[in-house]
């Protein structure tokens, strides 16, 4: 995570004002700030102190959650009208100036996520010889903008995916679909199994990849292709064998997905064509305005099949376009039917595929990628005025989960308690991946730190990366300092007995 915190403050202020908004709270400080005179607000019989911050209701460049860019990276042009390419994933990455750059994406919502897919042919061109230099490439990429990647390794996309060599090794080809083979035969097991090693013996647990996509068969690895039970279940266990740290999603729709979802909790899932509502006829048979779609027939049958209806309380929901969402406005589809349908399933990303959102939908795409995943607001902490060192000090904490769904990742609430030069960080010990939607409350003893002296500390509160003791998450409240740290007040320190 080193440089993490920074980067995205530095994406943010670039797309979202984020510069403007810090301003604003220096000018805010309270007069105590620098510690003097800091009880004269408290009477003489006071022994506790409660903070409430301020509510901020605009973007936060927190990770692993929000919109996605596809293909692409912050501040890389957007894909010309409503087309975008499934196959083309990027394989060269021009240097990037740093920061400050305009990292923004124009019509297009800020984002700490890219997602990128690459076909088989181009990762593994000959046999066991990888192209893992564009991974390294994508995943340097994705943190110089401030995001984290999440990646698909496809089979195959439309005509093109299956390298030369593969075809060579005694694939058997589908008679209905002579370009794509039969997924079941001893061969695509094999070869597509051992890239799937490969990546994961590679690339797990990497700090810069999100997540994973599970896409085992099938066209653009979405269907599972013609693949057995039995076969979905090996190939899905290659998968599930190989990566224990990197965050697995599964293709919602196929039984690799109830098969992953039932054997580990942490499990995510995906679907791409969020936004399905069409409504003409499939058939000359079939009335107008009654035809089969995605968000009324498949996804409601398919969460439910797949036994997914709670896996969002312990693996994200990821959500890309059926089309774009200019082909949705085209088509009239109704934007606040499919934009609640994402709230209510607890999507934690969306993915609109780098395409230009329509003028008249800019703020409702805004407001829905500032609502899904998880969004924190810390409404009060209440502790005592004073506290000696090595002693137990308890901490009362109210916050709102105001988003749709928690979060995933094993971060941990902490405080810093700063006195001169002297900085003690401690975290608490609540979970914050149980902070469902709603509210939450809970209060902990703490260790005060036993080497300060007399005299007063500063205390703040932060989520952090528990490796390196750095800010990974903001609240969504107004009062922040430079490092990212949320100020809460101070505390005097009673001499110890």
């Amino acid at each position: 995570m080193k440089k993490r915190s920074i980067l995205l403050a530095a994406a943010v202020s670039a797309a979202a004002g984020l510069l403007a908004f810090r301003l604003c709270l220096c000018a805010q400080e309270p007069p105590e700030a620098d510690g003097k005179n800091w009880r004269a607000a408290f009477g003489p019989l006071e022994v506790v102190q409660r903070v409430r911050p301020t509510e901020f209701t605009g973007f936060l460049a927190n990770p692993h959650r929000g919109a996605a860019t596809f293909q692409r990276f912050n501040g890389d042009p957007l894909y010309p009208g409503n087309r975008w390419d499934d196959a083309a994933g990027p394989t060269q990455f021009p240097p990037f100036s740093g920061i400050p750059k305009d990292l923004s994406n124009g019509p297009y919502p800020s984002t700490t996520v890219a997602y990128c897919r690459w076909i088989w042919s181009v990762l593994e061109p000959e046999k066991g010889q990888y192209r893992w230099d564009i991974l390294d490439g994508a995943l340097k990429a994705a943190r110089e903008r401030g995001q984290t990647l999440q990646v698909r390794l496809q089979p195959c996309a439309g005509r093109s995916g299956f390298p030369d060599w593969f075809w060579k090794t005694g694939a058997v080809r589908q008679k209905d679909v002579p370009d794509e083979p039969d997924y079941n035969c001893e061969a695509y097991v094999k070869h597509w199994s051992e890239l799937i090693r490969a990546f994961a013996a590679r690339f797990d647990g990497h700090r810069d990849l999100e997540s994973f996509d599970m896409a085992y068969a099938g066209l653009c690895g979405e269907g599972g292709g013609n693949t057995t039970d039995a076969t979905a279940e090996k190939l899905m266990d290659v998968y599930l064998g190989g990566f224990r740290r990197t965050q697995l999603v599964a293709m919602l729709g196929t039984h690799g997905a109830a098969y992953a979802l039932a054997k580990r909790k942490d499990i995510g899932w995906r679907a791409d064509s969020f936004g399905d509502l069409r409504t003409g006829g499939n058939s000359p048979d079939v009335p107008k305005g009654l035809g089969w779609n995605h968000m009324y027939e498949d996804y409601p049958r398919q969460i439910l099949e797949a036994g997914a209806g709670e896996a969002w309380k312990t693996g994200p929901v990821i959500l890309e376009t059926g089309g774009t969402d200019g082909s949705w406005r085209r088509r009239g589809f109704d934007i606040d039917f499919i934009l609640e349908w994402g709230l209510r399933n607890h999507c934690s990303v969306f993915m609109p595929k780098s395409c230009a959102i329509p003028e008249d939908w800019r703020q409702k795409i805004e407001d829905f990628s500032n609502r899904i995943g998880y969004r924190f607001v810390l409404r009060q902490v209440t502790f005592p005025l004073e506290a000696k060192p090595g002693a137990p000090v308890q901490f009362d904490v109210y916050l709102d989960n105001v988003g749709c769904a928690p979060i995933y990742r094993p971060y941990k609430l902490a405080l810093r308690f700063t006195q001169g030069g002297s900085v003690e960080v401690v975290p608490f010990r609540n979970d914050i991946r149980t902070w469902l939607p709603g509210q939450v409350w809970f209060s902990e003893k703490l260790p005060f730190p036993a080497k300060f002296k007399p005299g007063v500390v500063k205390v703040d509160m932060a989520i952090v990366d528990p490796n390196t003791n750095r800010p990974v998450v903001r609240f969504a409240v107004k009062e922040i300092d430079k490092d990212d740290w949320h100020p809460l007040r101070f505390m005097d320190v009673r001499p110890g007995t």
